[in-house]
């Protein structure tokens, strides 16, 4: 059952992250391209490295792939600190349960996820949100057609431990910058 209350982008191209983090603020172009863009760029020219330089280099940033997306955590991270959010790695060696999935700070879960496509022959790594809206936890992946409503805490949190244990990241997000 899809819920019209809760704002969830698909995916295009690698916009992953810019779906994540429209979907986790649950807003229509709360960021755009164009921002995400510009924050990479930022980042590429504040880059020490950025004198080892290649002709694909036009095209494959370090923080991004100017055609198709495919932002870094660098670009995310910038960008909800700009909307005053404190990003927090989650320690993989703990369990799920060890996140207080409770606390009043917290806008929710953004999650990096291994992916293999075409056979195991492309690997790469897919942004998820997840967040509570309405007492309601939701997978907020735009990959699903719909929001998928986790039905409650011991579900979610067995559900994190599963994508932790496929090399996924966990990064918790406040609201207010800690």
């Amino acid at each position: 059952m899809e819920d019209k209350s809760v704002y969830h982008e698909r995916q295009r191209l690698q916009f992953c992250l810019l779906h994540a983090l429209n979907n986790l603020l649950q807003e229509q172009d709360s960021f755009t391209r164009a921002e995400l863009d510009a924050i990479a760029e930022k980042l590429d020219h504040e880059d020490p490295e950025k004198g080892r330089w290649t002709p694909l280099s036009v095209v494959f940033k370090p923080h991004h792939n100017k055609l198709t997306g495919n932002y870094d955590v660098n670009v995310l991270i910038t960008a909800l600190e700009a909307r005053k959010k404190t990003v927090v790695w989650h320690d993989r060696r703990n369990r799920a349960s060890s996140i207080n999935l409770s606390s009043e700070t917290l806008l929710g879960v953004l999650l990096n996820i291994p992916v293999r496509r075409f056979a195991g022959l492309w690997r790469s790594r897919h942004w998820v949100s997840i967040r509570c809206i309405d007492g309601i936890w939701y997978n907020l992946d735009s990959d699903l057609a719909s929001p998928k409503p986790f039905q409650n805490l011991n579900e979610l949190t067995g559900f994190l431990d599963h994508v932790i244990g496929q090399g996924a990241e966990v990064l918790l997000i406040f609201h207010d910058k800690l």
